[in-house]
Parts: C-alpha cells; structure tokens; sequence
C-alpha cells in the first residue's frame, strides 16, 4: 500500500506544480500585458499633456500678439483724443472770444440805432471824432485778428 500510495502522492505534486507553472505563468502574461497597457496609456497621457502645453503656448503667443496689437490702438487713440482736446480748447476759446466780439458789434448797432442820427461826415464833427468812440479806427481791439491759444493753457478736468 505504501507504494501505491507512494506513486499516487508523487504523482500529485507533480501535477500540482505544472498546474502552479501554468498559473504562474499566466500571471507572467497579465501582468506583462498590464505594464504594457499602462506603458501604453502613459505614452498617451504623455502625448495629450505635450499637445495641451503647444495649443496653451500657441494660444499664450496669439494673445501677446493680439493684447500688443489692443495697446498700439490704444496709444493711438489716446494720442489722437488728447490732439482732439486741444484743438477744442482752442474752438472753445476762439467761441469765447467771437461772442464778446459779436456782443461788443451788437452794443456799438444799438447806440447807433438808439441815438437816431445818422452818421454825416463834415469838419467840425469830424475832428471830434477822431478821438471819439463812434469812430471805427478807434476800436483797435475789433481789428485784431483770432490767436490760436496753445492747447496746454486749457485745463479741463472730467
């Protein structure tokens, strides 16, 4: 009995380490397959971080370009807001001036409307008149020309 059991106990271990190699080395297999997968999908994670960073560093260029190109605008327009301005100013100075101008023209008519005689050259009236008010060649300030004021004598604040 000893031999027959001796065959059947020496038989199972061998079939039980078979069964273990072949276990074995379909672990062998899986886990190959598994670090190959996992290389695989490392590969591919490598390749969309590196795909993101070129589109994000593509998009940071074209904004650079495009924030560069919204400042040059920008200078331009201030410079051409500011020129603008000035030329304003001086509009609004020369508007002040053309009104006192037209006030004082207004109030000269309308001395002489009012005072209802007719202006008649002759000798004696007119050597009074040359120190008179009534006399054109008097009023200096009405032959004066416009002077454009300079920009930076305006300050306005907004």
């Amino acid at each position: 009995m000893a031999s027959t059991s001796g065959n059947s106990s020496a038989s199972a271990p061998t079939q039980n380490s078979g069964s273990e190699g072949d276990v074995q080395l379909l672990m062998d297999q899986r886990k190959r397959k598994r670090m190959q997968s996992n290389r695989e999908s490392a590969r591919r994670s490598r390749m969309r971080k590196q795909k993101q960073l070129n589109d994000l560093t593509g998009q940071v260029a074209q904004l650079s370009k495009d924030n560069n190109q919204i400042l040059a605008s920008i200078t331009i327009t201030t410079q051409l807001y500011i020129n603008i301005e000035a030329q304003n100013s001086i509009l609004r100075a020369q508007v002040v001036e053309l009104s006192q101008r037209l006030d004082s023209l207004n109030e000269i008519l309308n001395f002489i409307n009012t005072s209802g005689s007719v202006y008649e050259p002759d000798q004696t009236l007119h050597a009074s008149l040359d120190n008179s008010f009534m006399n054109p060649m008097n009023l200096l300030y009405l032959n004066q020309s416009i002077r454009a004021a300079s920009a930076d004598i305006f300050q306005y604040e907004y």
